[in-house]
């Protein structure tokens, strides 16, 4: 089954709630795709269609070639997911929680060390789950979705409620398998996070997708101003307007030795998400 994740006019709707309106997708096998918005968005909805939990109204999602309303045991097999309301059970260890879902899929107990092991794990083996911290727990349901050695990951806010250092390990984890060619679907409401991991982005709000493309694409497209701040040496800051006309005052700046540090200011995923919504992206 090829990685490749499509969706074409997906709708959803719960009562007289829409959820989803018209949703197309095109994420490539390799790619870590992210999927940005509010709480309630519609994202988490998104992924259970896309993984055959739920039925759309409307529309069609595949995963390769296969209609996600037709896949089998085996095709759940290639993909694995973390959801915010797939728990564990928090009286038994790392390695008996594991093992409960091996028996599930029919996997050998020895692939539950290798999969504590890729998330750095294997000390806290046998650790009750009720006991690691939040970012542990985060690497544990981590390593559950690792265990069939899935091309797909879907990844429902993996580091919602973490720590920066927490989030950065599993940062690191979602990198390294995007590097073994693993396909990636990311959700999250964090613009620095989609900045670091994604290499394409789609903006959800209301069920509608306002953007889509590659994060420093979208910044630039929103990029009105596009002026140069210049920091220098005596504190002071400048801004100038990023053309040609700056290009003598900036030349001279470099030469005197008095600019320290120069940014150009486009707007970040947040900036563009309120301009077209009018809503902050990580409320």
């Amino acid at each position: 089954m090829s990685c490749t994740i499509k969706s074409e006019n997906i709708s959803k709707s719960f009562g007289t709630k829409k959820v989803l309106d018209s949703i197309d997708l095109d994420i490539h096998s390799g790619e870590i795709f992210g999927l940005l918005g509010p709480s309630g968005a519609g994202k988490t909805t998104l992924i259970k269609i896309l993984t055959g939990q739920l039925s759309q109204d409307s529309g069609a999602a595949y995963i390769g070639d296969k209609d996600t309303r037709m896949l089998t045991g085996a095709d759940h097999k290639r993909f694995g997911i973390t959801m915010d309301n797939f728990g564990l059970y928090e009286r038994l260890s790392c390695t008996e929680n594991l093992k409960i879902f091996a028996r599930i899929y029919g996997l050998p107990n020895n692939s539950i060390s290798g999969a504590l092991a890729k998330v750095g794990l294997t000390d806290a083996a046998k650790t009750p789950a009720g006991k690691l911290s939040k970012g542990m727990t985060g690497r544990l349901k981590l390593a559950r979705a690792f265990m069939t050695d899935p091309d797909i990951l879907f990844l429902d806010e993996p580091t919602s409620g973490l720590d920066p250092v927490s989030a950065d390990e599993i940062h690191k984890i979602i990198l390294s398998e995007k590097a073994r060619g693993k396909t990636v679907f990311l959700t999250t409401h964090t613009m620095t996070e989609a900045e670091k991991l994604c290499d394409n982005i789609a903006l959800l709000n209301e069920g509608r997708i306002v953007e889509y493309g590659m994060p420093a694409e979208i910044c630039r497209r929103y990029d009105h101003q596009r002026m140069l701040k210049i920091h220098l040496y005596d504190g002071r800051d400048m801004e100038l307007p990023h053309n040609r006309d700056a290009a003598a005052v900036l030349a001279e700046l470099i030469a005197d030795g008095k600019a320290e540090t120069i940014h150009t200011t486009e707007p970040d995923l947040e900036t563009v998400f309120m301009e077209i919504t009018g809503k902050e992206l990580s409320a």
